[in-house]
């Protein structure tokens, strides 16, 4: 079952064009080509869909949760079944979250020290304590291929000294989740663990904390807090000024974005890797992305149109159902319209990344941002 290559992570930049950048991330389970869409498999599960239709969409590699599967069904538990590969039948790379995002925004009565953070679960109500040593520890027990540093993440707007203090906070998290992997033999399995650069919309404090973090043996590099609320415009200009000082010789991985507009403006900002929960969401939710934009399948202009969402995809989900069955589906609150429309949403985001690769390596990827924006901009067919 197992697709393990016997590597160790490596990366490789192998074209850019402007600050867009082409590469491939080799991990002990497969290559990952970069700029890449990791679907999130929260739970161990990337949601309404099988493994093997996650892989036919074209991607290299899930996101697993450090923080749900901590409580459920626990890192020892998936680590005595043979790690998280075997347990979710995903051979390929697989990379986990810290849990600091989720410990923010979803446990109950957060306590935090320089020590780490003690929270409630959200689901049973036990109490638990999270460390950098901890999070790596859970993370190793995973058996994933590339791990996250345990970092603050803040809701913005937040004020300049909560920024500091958890920006501060977060390069010594660092240093102690280094520490942590290198002692429990991250390196020596060909595992990767990335920093995390933090900083909130502070300039000064963003370029500090890269550079902090560049001065550290990090196989990778993650931009953290942006996907938090704050304009598209903010995130941006963040990754104008940050990007620049990252080491130019390791992947980028923006946490948490995006939309497809996100992703496209980000790769051309020099970004190599993105997850978001948006696709998925979205599918169980009655809206599907579309090289034309989005396709709201609640409306009623579809109850009567034989078409499909997309007849050019390769995409059964896109190119076979038609626009008025997916209706259907969707306002009978079957479970069916999730599994297409999520289907759909996955294959789109992965259709998008394939094309920026291969504008990148053909050195036309501004012709093709163009293009993108001016399909989405076009909108979606007319109504029958």
């Amino acid at each position: 079952m197992t697709e393990k290559t016997g590597k160790t992570f490596s990366f490789k930049l192998i074209t850019t064009d402007g600050a867009a950048r082409r590469g491939e991330i080799t991990t002990p389970h497969g290559v990952v080509r970069t700029p890449a869409f990791m679907p999130v498999g929260t739970q161990a599960t990337v949601k309404a869909m099988y493994p093997e239709q996650v892989r036919e969409t074209g991607a290299d590699v899930v996101l697993g949760n450090t923080y749900h599967l901590m409580l459920r069904p626990t890192a020892e538990r998936v680590a005595r079944l043979g790690g998280l590969h075997t347990f979710m039948n995903w051979p390929h790379t697989i990379l986990t979250d810290s849990g600091g995002f989720q410990v923010m925004s979803l446990a109950q009565l957060r306590k935090l020290d320089e020590d780490g953070v003690r929270f409630q679960s959200h689901i049973d109500g036990q109490k638990y304590h999270l460390t950098p040593e901890r999070s790596v520890e859970i993370q190793g027990l995973l058996g994933s291929d590339i791990q996250m540093q345990l970092d603050e993440c803040i809701k913005l707007p937040s004020p300049r000294e909560e920024v500091q203090r958890a920006m501060e906070l977060s390069l010594r998290w660092a240093e102690r989740s280094r520490n942590q992997f290198e002692a429990m033999g991250g390196p020596g399995k060909g595992q990767g663990l990335y920093g995390i650069v933090q900083g909130g919309d502070q300039p000064d404090l963003r370029i500090r904390s890269a550079e902090e973090l560049g001065k550290m043996p990090f196989e990778g590099y993650s931009v953290g807090g942006l996907a938090v609320g704050e304009p598209q415009d903010v995130m941006l200009s963040m990754l104008d000024i940050t990007t620049p000082v990252m080491p130019v010789d390791k992947p980028r991985y923006l946490m948490g974005v995006g939309t497809p507009d996100d992703l496209l403006e980000s790769v051309k900002r020099g970004i190599d890797q993105f997850d978001c929960v948006m696709p998925t969401r979205a599918g169980r939710h009655g809206l599907a992305y579309t090289r034309y934009g989005k396709v709201n399948l609640k409306n009623a202009r579809h109850q009567d149109d034989p078409r499909p969402l997309d007849e050019a995809s390769t995409c059964p989900a896109s190119s076979v159902y038609s626009r008025a069955y997916l209706h259907h589906l969707v306002r009978a609150g079957e479970g069916l319209a999730g599994m297409l429309l999520t289907w759909n949403n996955i294959a789109y985001y992965q259709y998008l990344m394939q094309g920026m690769r291969d504008a990148i390596d053909a050195g036309s990827f501004e012709d093709f941002y163009a293009k993108t924006k001016e399909d989405w901009a076009r909108g979606d067919i007319a109504a029958l």
